[in-house]
């Protein structure tokens, strides 16, 4: 496997809002999970005027908090990353009590039904006052932020690239403490990879991710992880050969150093992986509409 160089120290205090890089302050939320690491990163940009990059889990507390500590500052922009449940919920509050307009891609792809959940559930409530195509700018007196659209996480996973600063603010789409999750059916490997090749033909050398500290040689770091996704393909290729079929009996092979709870979110990313390889005529599935519990097939190149 190619060698990720983590990073998972990160120094913090709980609802402070904190400056981390000039025009940029971030508040952790206290939702720590094995998905959100310490728990979701609120990012302000700029000053007088701010922007707001997800707002995080309903939670009237932080976003007292948040304004308490911008107080004299107005909020012109709340712009969502993507929409599940721990980036975009308190939006609606955060607008209610400010009065700024949301930004995002869209609503979640798809609709609640029949939707197998990993990490931390999708928002299918927010749906933004304007929707931001790929490139689309949202701008401040000290401040211009440019949408990236990059699906794969999920189909309306946006980054935002900190013009004044060459940073962006990559939400989950590229983290330094760990891999992204990739759950079909709104999660898209093939998407996800193609998203890495377009982050890594930008300027931006640092990232500030939603969760976990920021990534300072991030071409570096984006390369890394496209390897990764490859040697899993190379992984999966391996068992089929082998004889495991099956999405249950690759995971312990294929994640032997992972704890067991993550095995549910592992089997989507396999999943994933596999519908891509099917895609490309790599491989075949016992059903015409796959899933984790299917048999599939390498095809001999």
């Amino acid at each position: 496997m190619a060698d990720l160089p983590f990073v998972r120290d990160m120094s913090f205090q709980y609802g402070h809002l904190a400056e981390v890089a000039p025009g940029l302050r971030r508040l952790i939320v206290e939702n720590p999970s094995r998905f959100t690491f310490h728990g979701t990163g609120i990012y302000v940009v700029g000053t007088g005027e701010v922007a707001v990059i997800d707002p995080g889990p309903k939670s009237p507390d932080t976003v007292r908090a948040l304004l308490d500590a911008l107080k004299g500052e107005t909020v012109s922009a709340i712009l969502i990353t993507h929409t599940h449940l721990d980036h975009s919920p308190a939006a609606a509050d955060l607008k209610q009590m400010t009065g700024a307009p949301t930004y995002g891609f869209g609503p979640h792809g798809g609709d609640s039904a029949d939707r197998e959940s990993v990490e931390e559930g999708a928002d299918y409530v927010f749906d933004p006052d304007f929707r931001l195509v790929d490139q689309a700018t949202v701008s401040g007196k000290d401040w211009t932020l440019h949408a990236v659209h990059t699906p794969g996480h999920t189909s309306n996973h946006l980054c935002y690239a900190f013009e004044e600063r060459n940073a962006l603010l990559s939400g989950d789409h590229v983290m330094g403490w760990s891999t992204t999750v990739v759950s079909p059916p709104d999660g898209n490997m093939a998407d996800y990879m193609a998203s890495l090749k377009k982050l890594r033909a930008r300027p931006e050398r640092v990232y500030w991710p939603t969760h976990g500290p920021a990534i300072t040689e991030a071409h570096g770091f984006v390369d890394r992880l496209y390897e990764h996704r490859m040697d899993r393909e190379r992984q999966i290729l391996a068992c089929l050969r082998e004889g495991l079929t099956t999405i249950d009996r690759m995971v312990p092979h294929m994640y032997a150093n992972v704890p067991a709870a993550l095995y549910p979110a592992a089997a989507r990313s396999v999943l994933a992986h596999l519908l891509k390889m099917i895609t490309e005529g790599r491989v075949v599935a016992a059903d015409r509409l796959p899933t984790v519990n299917s048999r599939f097939e390498a095809i001999p190149s």
